[in-house]
């Protein structure tokens, strides 16, 4: 908490790690997913709260992550939306690259698991597809694979059905 705001650090089981600036690739599949649910939420008059990195999520005092895209209903916004945010969101997006794909794929996914993240999008720009994991009886399974050509549907939020290709063209 003491370094400077907009530092690209996460503290991952205790352990610093800083993130080099994102790619243009990963900013606009990010930037293009925030307009995707956003106008989604927009549309059903839905006052939950949405923010992109860098936003710090406090799940404990040795793990403070900045997911990339994040959302928490309007019923638990109060509860845990402060300074920073401190508590599990509803639905946690990360989008691989080279330098985090590791930490998306194994610790931060863990630590979403362990402090109950409903549902984990984990995005991949080379591949082209994205893994949507929900939460069921405290444990993640794969709900759905979306390829580049597919639909990706929210459990989170019923209704939120998008086209992959608007994510990588």
């Amino acid at each position: 908490m003491m370094l400077e705001e907009g530092a690209p650090f996460q503290l991952i089981n205790y352990d610093l790690i800083i993130s080099p600036s994102p790619t243009t690739d990963h900013q606009t599949i990010s930037f293009r997913l925030a307009l995707i649910i956003g106008t989604f939420l927009e549309k059903k008059n839905d006052n939950g709260y949405v923010a992109s990195a860098p936003c710090d999520v406090k799940f404990d005092d040795g793990n403070v992550l900045q997911p990339d895209l994040l959302y928490i209903r309007e019923e638990r916004k109060a509860e845990i939306v402060k300074e920073r945010i401190v508590g599990a969101p509803d639905l946690v997006a990360e989008i691989l690259s080279p330098s985090n794909a590791y930490y998306d794929l194994r610790q931060k996914k863990d630590i979403y698991e362990k402090y109950g993240v409903k549902e984990y999008i984990i995005i991949d720009p080379v591949l082209m597809n994205a893994d949507l994991y929900a939460l069921k009886d405290g444990a993640y399974y794969l709900h759905q694979r979306a390829e580049k050509t597919e639909l990706l549907n929210s459990v989170i939020l019923p209704g939120l059905s998008f086209d992959m290709n608007k994510l990588f063209r």
